[in-house]
């Protein structure tokens, strides 16, 4: 979570103590089931600012709803809301608020600007994020499930409002390719200068602001991980105030923002990576990576436009923005596929994609240690290969010839981290064992800090996002801390290389400045690459537009000024990956937001485009297929069931696998639900599978009115194996019903939807 030095009211990693001490202010008793008892606030409320009030209602809502049952939730989340229509004396500070955007401002995804007045008659939710935040990029999931489920005619308005942390952040064009590149397709306003930012006194990216139907304030959440406490909130809220005829069934004057005209077959390219003569490319805009020739032939193009999570062979494999890649031999090819929170690999040879470390799902872990699937991650950006000798300390007939291992190092941005996954398992650091497909932190203690340390664990880093491997170095493109740093592969000691700023806290450091050490200033880089043959560390200095080079042995940077064909300085749009061809002499950039890789040749400083050759691949294959469906990505399967038509429903479903699958032992196989219309109500919205089966309970609201045939969707994602290797499929199941007669059925209904899974085919 990032915090913004100019506007910080009270210290974020004090709001626990401050909690305390506001219930200790307010002559709080606490009931039972958590519910905070305020007495007497209208002696106190006098000295707090309006967003201090709603900060604390919400902190004392959420503690609450972690305190209590399923059933005490909707109580909880009744009398929160009741507030809003009784003279509660406590809140009319928050009531009497009023703010709006600025005119003049640049919107996208809307046909013209929107205000807070106009939104009147909906529950509105402002996110307040910046596009470099990964903290932001994790909430952008939470809110597009939302959206699916609760659209906007039924009531709930979600507004970007985009306020920057960099100077490159401010402009426009590069808040649609970031809306683009991340497929936000709800309204979000340029506020350039943050207006409305001060005007709330918000505090961090990202902040989300909850607005009932009347335009008051009544949540305040801040950072990441509020999902499942929105769901129902919102659910709640929606289902309150239409109770109280106040939320308007209207639309918006929606239309995407598309004016983007891919240059070439890319779209937002991201890393680049080498062995020998052979290029593997994170053409992230497009879900694929593909295999390249030095010469631009495409031989392989793994994954598609359509964004999933799903193993087996190179026609049928999906990747979900994959932003690193790097070979660990001529045949297999490691991807970070960031959205999917996993560690992918590509087996060339073998035809076939599988998982090696991460769930699909985000974690949170700072530690890690377990085996392959079975360990979450979060936000892999980067990843380099390092090998080393076993320290295992047995004997060696010849000691200079032990046999080296391999270490997959990963910039884990969400949790800013280095971590490593062993394939071989390895005795290593301090002859701590580390055991075969274990995924474990090695580096950074999860802060979000620029500080270097001679201890590994004490090390923190802000956002690494770019790694390059010299002989026993790591250098690291660490993003939000907008420098350049370096660990030792010997013994994990973390040093500074250039940019950033001495006090480890001090995150706004940033500039476009050549020089050395914490002299120099850069913008946000997110790609290094080192060079064998000089020993030089090019850095893609992102948000500056740049391509910089390090001198490593002085730690100064200067700036590479790159003439086209035409001899006209050439105009990056946030490089984000480098690479050195096997000569040393050139250097391939991906000119990320231009969707075009260059190379340049670094004696003369002249460059040309790269150019892709897609017509020697052997056959189409399914990802040059448009997308299947407007209802979603990955593989959907449409049942049609009368769910409208009886007041209660209960869906068994049943997972099949063929003979040669198993479920992978001890990985949880999950089922989440997607998305469902609010004359429906389910009390549990995930699970695990048992023996294959899960159930659903359906109560049907006939005070609420459907207009949608399209009333439920589950999601599952299975952890699977086979005699050679261990796959993720993830698929789901669509359920339609005709809209309810006069009558509607007291009668329950029971059914059962069957779906069978093999190697290569999922269905009904």
């Amino acid at each position: 979570m990032l915090s913004s030095q100019k506007q910080i009211i009270l210290p974020l990693r004090g709001r626990q103590h401050w909690h305390k001490y506001l219930c200790i202010f307010f002559n709080n008793s606490i009931s039972t089931c958590g519910v905070s008892k305020i007495n007497n606030i209208m002696d106190f409320t006098d000295d707090l600012t309006a967003i201090d009030i709603v900060t604390f209602i919400t902190d004392e809502l959420q503690q609450s709803y972690r305190n209590c049952d399923a059933k005490d939730k909707t109580k909880i989340f009744e009398e929160f809301l009741e507030r809003w229509d009784a003279n509660d004396n406590s809140i009319e500070k928050v009531k009497s608020m009023k703010f709006e955007f600025e005119l003049d401002l640049d919107w996208f995804n809307v046909s013209r600007p929107l205000s807070i007045a106009g939104l009147r008659g909906k529950v509105v939710l402002l996110d307040f994020f910046t596009y470099c935040c990964i903290n932001c990029m994790h909430v952008l999931p939470e809110l597009r499930a939302l959206e699916e489920r609760y659209p906007v005619e039924d009531g709930l308005v979600v507004v970007g409002v985009h306020s920057p942390k960099f100077e490159n952040e401010r402009t426009a064009a590069n808040i649609l390719s970031a809306a683009q590149r991340y497929g936000i397709k709800h309204p979000i306003v340029n506020d350039s200068k943050s207006a409305l930012w001060r005007a709330l006194s918000i505090r961090c990216w990202p902040s989300l602001f909850v607005l009932s139907p009347d335009g008051h304030p009544m949540l305040l959440l801040m950072g990441e991980g509020h999902g499942e406490f929105l769901h129902d909130f919102v659910g709640a809220a929606l289902f309150y105030f239409n109770r109280q005829k106040k939320i308007e069934n209207v639309s918006l004057p929606l239309q995407l923002s598309t004016d983007l005209h891919p240059a070439s077959n890319l779209r937002f390219p991201a890393k680049i990576s080498r062995l020998l003569n052979r290029y593997a490319i994170a053409d992230a805009g497009n879900n694929r990576v593909l295999i390249v020739t030095e010469t631009g032939v495409v031989e392989y193009k793994i994954g598609g436009l359509e964004a999933g999570f799903v193993d087996g062979n190179l026609m049928s494999a999906r990747f979900n923005n994959p932003q690193g890649v790097t070979f660990l031999d001529e045949d297999t090819v490691i991807v970070a596929d960031t959205d999917n929170h996993a560690l992918r690999q590509i087996s060339l040879q073998k035809g076939i994609v599988e998982t090696l470390a991460g769930t699909g799902q985000q974690g949170n872990e700072r530690t890690g240690g377990k085996l392959g699937q079975l360990q979450s991650i979060s936000s892999p950006w980067d990843v380099a290969v390092f090998r080393a000798r076993d320290m295992d300390m047995s004997f060696h007939v010849d000691e200079l010839n032990v046999p080296e291992k391999t270490i997959i190092l990963i910039a884990m941005a969400g949790t800013h981290q280095i971590w490593g996954y062993f394939p071989e398992g390895i005795i290593w650091w301090k002859f701590k064992k580390f055991e075969p497909r274990c995924c474990v932190s090695l580096i950074g203690n999860g802060l979000e800090e620029n500080r270097n340390n001679s201890y590994p664990q004490n090390a923190a880093f802000a956002q690494p996002s770019g790694l390059a491997m010299s002989k026993d170095f790591l250098f690291i493109a660490d993003s939000e801390s907008s420098s350049i740093r370096k660990a030792s592969l010997v013994d994990g000691k973390v040093m500074p290389v250039v940019g950033g700023d001495r006090n480890p806290q001090n995150l706004f450091a940033f500039g476009d400045e050549d020089g050395k050490l914490y002299n120099a200033k850069l913008q946000h880089p997110l790609g290094v690459a080192y060079n064998h043959i000089d020993h030089k560390v090019y850095v893609a200095d992102t948000y500056n537009h740049k391509i910089k080079v390090i001198d490593t042995e002085t730690n100064i940077i200067t700036t590479l000024v790159i003439r086209n064909e035409d001899n006209n300085v050439l105009t990056f749009r946030e490089p984000s990956g480098l690479c050195i061809d096997a000569s040393g002499k050139n250097l391939l950039v991906a000119d990320t937001n231009n969707h075009t890789i260059y190379i340049i040749d670094l004696s003369t400083s002249t460059a040309r485009r790269f150019l892709l050759d897609f017509n020697q691949l052997s056959s189409t294959s399914e990802t040059d297929a448009p997308p299947s469906s407007s209802k979603g990505s990955g593989l959907q399967l449409i049942k049609c069931i009368p769910l409208l038509q009886h007041q209660s429903s209960s869906i068994e479903f049943s997972i099949k696998l063929s003979p040669d699958l198993k479920y992978t032992t001890d990985a949880p196989q999950k089922w989440t639900i997607k998305r469902i219309c609010p004359a429906l109500e389910i009390k549990q919205t995930n699970g695990v599978l048992t023996d294959g089966k899960c159930t659903l309970q359906i109560k049907h609201l006939k005070s609420i009115e459907s207009r949608i045939n399209d009333v439920l969707a589950i999601e599952f994602s299975l952890s699977l194996c086979d005699a050679q290797s261990c796959l993720i499929k993830r698929f789901a199941v669509y359920i339609d019903s005709e809209s309810p007669g006069e009558n509607i059925s007291l009668e329950p209904l029971n059914t059962e939807v069957g779906v069978y899974v093999n190697h290569s085919n999922i269905s009904l």
